[in-house]
């Protein structure tokens, strides 16, 4: 995806074809029409795509509702949403829930249109408290959709085919400590390590930031789903495993997209090497963009990817209210949640791990 909120897409509700548009939700003998259109769409990212509805459903529990506009037998646009319901958080429909992305992905204004209607409408039949879409930029779809920007930016730049200009393009101060890392012989990185040793890893690293960690049987199924677009990569130090990566491959583009590490790897720079080592796969797979996800203004991750020269570019995020009068704020910047964080870094790592999942399915 290329973030630019300031790129809006002007729909026109009127416009005309001479066949008629039909929106209805994706049946099972579908799956592989709407593959076909992630695959070809320019707006898709990995998050449209079907596996998703069954890795979310299959081990988390919640409803999947993925509508789709056709034409002429084909398929002309896709909606993927999840219906999240939370004691907790809420009750909603996001697209794509407990993902960076999703929206509306569409050939033309008039699916757009159709499928941003529908999806009021679905909606309004669950007794939803808002319906959100988390896309790059804005679409205009009338009044009652709002748009939300500027608390998570996205980052993104191309690779070069060259270690050197990739090296060239990480400002002076971090391309120092990835230096030491490349050069430290005592780090060893492994492309091809088990989901259990990822989810160690990066469990702790999570209830270290004040983070619930989802199951790790939801880390499994996105393994097991998509296959060889999901590398799970380690770098380990001289005490082992210290950092871990769980990496998806999408068209052009390498997402990096779970990541954690130990304290220990911090002296020795083992995440600078991880993600490093992850953007040479890349190139030397002519992959061209490295996308580094999202984050918010504000937090460690945010400035750890402009430490590596990542300009950030705000997402645009857009809701619909339904039964409720105010946008939700369901992020750790929120005050309402920093005692929540506090207390959560505070628990024993065996503690986390058995109740960070039955809150995190809430959080999506």
């Amino acid at each position: 995806m290329s973030p630019d909120s300031a790129a809006v897409r002007r729909i026109d509700p009127l416009a005309s074809h001479p066949s008629p548009l039909q929106v209805r939700p994706l049946a099972d003998g579908d799956e592989a029409a709407w593959e076909d259109f992630v695959a070809r769409s320019p707006q898709t990212t990995f998050f449209h795509r079907v596996g998703w509805r069954r890795v979310i459903g299959n081990t988390l529990g919640h409803g999947a509702h993925y509508h789709c506009a056709w034409r002429n037998g084909r398929i002309v646009g896709i909606l993927p949403l999840i219906h999240l319901r939370s004691r907790l958080f809420g009750d909603a429909l996001i697209s794509t829930a407990f993902t960076t992305g999703g929206g509306i992905a569409a050939d033309d204004d008039a699916a757009t249109q159709a499928l941003a209607n529908d999806a009021a409408r679905l909606g309004e039949r669950l007794g939803v408290e808002f319906v959100e879409m988390r896309q790059a930029s804005a679409l205009t779809l009338g009044d009652r959709w709002i748009t939300k920007d500027g608390l998570y930016f996205g980052f993104e730049r191309p690779i070069a085919a060259a270690d050197a200009d990739n090296l060239k393009a990480i400002p002076r101060k971090k391309r120092a400590d990835l230096r030491k890392a490349i050069d430290d012989r005592r780090l060893v990185t492994d492309v091809d390590a088990s989901v259990e040793t990822f989810f160690r890893i990066y469990a702790e690293s999570l209830r270290n930031l004040g983070t619930p960690v989802l199951p790790r049987r939801f880390f499994a199924a996105i393994k097991a789903t998509f296959g060889d677009a999901v590398e799970i990569s380690t770098v380990a130090g001289p005490e082992g495993p210290a950092a871990a990566l769980m990496t998806f491959v999408f068209k052009d583009r390498v997402l990096p997209y779970y990541g954690g590490a130990v304290p220990a790897a911090r002296r020795f720079h083992a995440y600078d090497l991880m993600y490093w080592a992850q953007m040479r796969r890349a190139a030397d797979r002519g992959l061209r963009i490295f996308d580094f996800g999202r984050s918010k203004r504000g937090t460690g991750s945010f400035d750890y990817k402009t430490y590596w020269g990542f300009a950030p570019e705000p997402l645009s995020y857009q809701y619909r209210l339904m039964t409720r009068n105010d946008l939700p704020e369901i992020n750790p910047l929120n005050p309402k949640y920093r005692l929540m964080v506090g207390t959560w870094q505070r628990l024993p790592l065996t503690v986390a791990n058995l109740l960070g999942p039955r809150i995190a399915r809430q959080i999506g």
